[in-house]
């Protein structure tokens, strides 16, 4: 039997956990993000239905965009734990089948299994899942775990699709770098500036000027990833969240300091006190600070030692806004700390 990575990725699953909370909604375009209302400002998407994505609607957009690109739209707020119960049970099927699997996020895993048959191997997954949590899923196989992500691509929604290293490049080679995961825009200006455009164009370029112009790591690596990407042991060791975060986007900009150090505090208390209820230990502070103008800076501080104390963690995130030019109007603000391993 051979080696596989099968990547599992649940189809529009917020969405999805929500048709499934109300079957009448099923089929219809339906939009989940913030609390639901599309006349609040400084609200976004965080899940369109496939009917809604079909009129353009995309995770990230404003709500108010969304609701005139789709006016028959479902608006519906955002249930986190709900999706983390969904989540879990997602998780605990998969690890019913005898495959080792990797947790990803909330909607996606990749699992590594020995079988002359790895669609057979999907279609159970599948079926498996949708018999225990009613929700469907896309499966992209592969020998690497890019090849599997990208094959879910094509998979997608509900499907099944193959990539290997003897059908990586004629399947990619004509697409732009782009198209493969780990590759953003910057990173593909760069590489245009080399005149290196496509897949197979990376591909067939010398890693040793890859790492003269992006560096000995991460040079080569690149064209690893042209090449398929590497084969890698699926780590099966359950997702531990090595930090925690807490944001919030105001329906009006923030100009006054003590209601931004107020607002600040508040956050870091709330996201403190939900980790510590698990058991975590805080060993960092990072503050996250957005203009009205979109700028955004964030800043990190290391604790004197572990804490599970709120107030530690608050005070230490309201010292921290000095490190930020506060003059501009203050459209977000986010805390997150980093957890004790």
């Amino acid at each position: 039997m051979s080696e596989w990575v099968l990547h599992v990725d649940i189809d529009q699953f917020l969405a999805a956990v929500e048709i499934l909370r109300r079957p009448e909604l099923a089929g219809r375009p339906v939009v989940v993000g913030g609390d639901g209302n599309p006349n609040r400002p400084r609200q976004v998407v965080a899940t369109a239905s496939y009917e809604a994505r079909a009129f353009g609607v995309r995770s990230g957009m404003p709500l108010r965009t969304a609701a005139r690109r789709c006016p028959d739209a479902i608006f519906l707020p955002s249930d986190r734990p709900a999706y983390e119960a969904a989540s879990a049970r997602v998780m605990s099927t998969l690890r019913s089948l005898p495959v080792v699997v990797e947790e990803w996020g909330w909607d996606e895993a990749v699992v590594g299994a020995n079988t002359d048959d790895p669609e057979a191997l999907a279609r159970e997954i599948q079926a498996r899942v949708h018999a225990e949590t009613g929700l469907s899923c896309a499966v992209g196989i592969g020998e690497t775990r890019l090849q599997a992500k990208t094959a879910t691509g094509f998979a997608k929604p509900g499907g099944i699709a193959r990539l290997t290293r003897a059908t990586w490049l004629a399947t990619m080679g004509d697409k732009p770098v782009t198209e493969l995961w780990g590759i953003g825009a910057r990173t593909a200006a760069h590489l245009a500036e080399a005149g290196i455009n496509t897949v197979t164009e990376l591909a067939n370029t010398d890693h040793n000027d890859l790492a003269a112009r992006f560096g000995p790591t991460i040079g080569p690596n690149l064209r690893l990833l042209a090449l398929g990407g590497h084969a890698a042991p699926i780590d099966g060791q359950p997702y531990v969240p090595r930090s925690r975060s807490r944001e919030m986007t105001y329906e009006r900009d923030l100009t006054d300091r003590s209601e931004i150090e107020e607002q600040v505090a508040a956050l870091a208390r709330e996201v403190t006190e939900s980790v510590v209820a698990e058991g975590r230990c805080v060993t960092h502070v990072a503050v996250k600070v957005r203009t009205s103008t979109f700028f955004t800076n964030s800043r990190i501080r290391k604790l004197r030692e572990p804490t599970i104390d709120p107030a530690v963690v608050s005070t230490t995130a309201r010292g921290m806004l000095d490190l930020f030019d506060l003059h501009r109007p203050i459209r977000l603000l986010g805390v997150r700390v980093v957890l004790e391993s």
